[in-house]
């Protein structure tokens, strides 16, 4: 894109029977008079549905990468992939999981043909995917799958006002999680966290890493992992120049906030404190991939699908974030 104009975002509008389209037409109209340019992917019918109710004197306009945006335009790229009958706010349905990987595959593409400087995937619902018989554990690996590089580079990162904190492993069953845990798997997420806390701003992150076990196995006393997997990865940062504390229990570390960015094992152990401190604010940024990515930090709440009160939020702060970035 030239320098100068507008930040342009694709929006991929999630699973079409939550929040998601609702917040992404949100997002777009609060951030009209913004210097970034949403363009909205998904269903148009669906988009239609949610604007008449949202704002009726808004307009959807097909996307030009040749035309600028105009007042009360939602601009959007049309990719039919929900049958009308299956449009069911609220209701977990096959057909809505394979829409949602279709609309996030073309917002990516427009990436890759540089048409869009970062996508913005609305939230998801992973039984809805499964349903569909697509094989999903999270976006940064759809990311990895549609950008062409191995899945094992690519990794997730949360961020809200509060924290930051990478993951080595994502949706899975934890058994399986631990034992994918290697130091090279950690030594490469690490270094996916720390470039990308880098593009948000922070020259030279320390990176906080927290142990596999309680008290970061105490010296063996609660299990070896620790000695065997995190201890030599952070040695290796290290040796890479990198700013690294630990590995310490995740529960020390987060209480005294001593980094700049930390490096949770698994899932919960990253997710937990993000959303309790911040619900309805963090962002998920695929990090590691070609293409700028993110996701926000929560579901896609079938429980008040189309009722018109899902707040943008964590979508708008997104895009702002992304804006930033792209800089």
């Amino acid at each position: 894109m030239t320098e100068g104009v507008a930040k342009r975002i694709a929006v991929a509008i999630g699973e079409p029977n939550g929040i998601g389209p609702e917040i992404a037409i949100k997002a777009s109209i609060a951030l009209q008079d913004s210097n970034v340019d949403l363009v909205l992917v998904g269903d148009r019918f669906v988009l239609e549905h949610y604007l008449e109710r949202i704002a009726p004197r808004s307009r959807l306009r097909p996307f030009s990468p040749d035309t600028a945006k105009l007042p009360n335009d939602i601009r959007f790229v049309d990719v039919p992939a929900l049958p009308v009958d299956q449009f069911r706010p609220g209701e977990t349905r096959a057909p809505a999981g394979a829409a949602t990987i279709a609309y996030v595959r073309a917002a990516v593409e427009l990436a890759d043909q540089a048409i869009v400087d970062a996508v913005i995937g609305c939230p998801h619902s992973e039984t809805s995917i499964h349903l569909a018989g697509i094989e999903f554990s999270g976006y940064p690996g759809l990311i990895a799958t549609l950008t062409g590089i191995p899945a094992a580079n690519v990794f997730l990162l949360l961020v809200s006002p509060e924290l930051r904190i990478g993951h080595v492993t994502l949706h899975e069953r934890l058994h399986d999680a631990l034992d994918r845990i290697t130091p090279e798997r950690v030594v490469n997420a690490a270094v996916a966290v720390i470039e990308a806390t880098r593009a948000l701003g922070i020259a030279q992150p320390q990176l906080g890493v927290f142990g596999i076990n309680p008290h970061a196995g105490e010296n063996g006393l609660f299990g070896d992992d620790d000695q065997r997997i995190t201890m030599p990865a952070v040695a290796r940062l290290r040796a890479m120049g990198y700013r690294v504390e630990g590995p310490a229990g995740a529960d020390v570390m987060l209480s005294q906030r001593g980094n700049d960015v930390y490096l949770a094992m698994y899932h919960d152990q990253g997710h937990i404190p993000i959303k309790l401190l911040s619900p309805l604010t963090a962002s998920a940024l695929s990090v590691g991939s070609p293409v700028l990515f993110s996701s926000v930090g929560h579901g896609c709440a079938y429980d008040i699908a189309g009722s018109n009160v899902a707040d943008p939020a964590a979508t708008i702060r997104t895009v702002r974030m992304l804006a930033g970035i792209s800089a």
